[in-house]
């Protein structure tokens, strides 16, 4: 799956929590301070040809819709993440997140029921 860049990800994420949105829908909820509707046209324009949003015709404006989920781009980002920095094992990550204080005893006894009922 093609990568996305800062902004890319801002207008997906906006357009994941709209499901669908006229241009102005998407800018007005941006968070503050929200880019110009030009820029955000553009890269709309660059998620379509990326084939991450795809459009419908309402007049003569668009209406855009995510082509991709985002559960689906969030496991492919996660995925080439692990295996560019931890050599593909996620056994690497877990302990990294240990060693840094970022995940607890108590996290890794609640991720160790959560497999355990998989």
């Amino acid at each position: 799956m093609k990568t996305l860049t800062k902004a890319e990800e801002q207008i997906m994420m906006v357009l994941w929590q709209l499901g669908s949105g006229l241009l102005m829908e998407i800018v007005e909820a941006m968070p503050t301070p929200q880019p110009h509707k030009n820029t955000v046209a553009t890269l709309l324009k660059i998620l379509v040809e990326k084939e991450f949003v795809h459009t419908e015709s309402v007049g003569r404006m668009f209406r855009y819709h995510p082509s991709v989920t985002k559960e689906t781009y969030s496991s492919s980002t996660l995925t080439g993440m692990v295996k560019g920095y931890f050599n593909g094992s996620f056994t690497d990550v877990v302990s990294f997140m240990v060693d840094d204080n970022k995940l607890s005893v108590k996290d890794l006894e609640l991720l160790l029921k959560q497999l355990k009922k998989k």
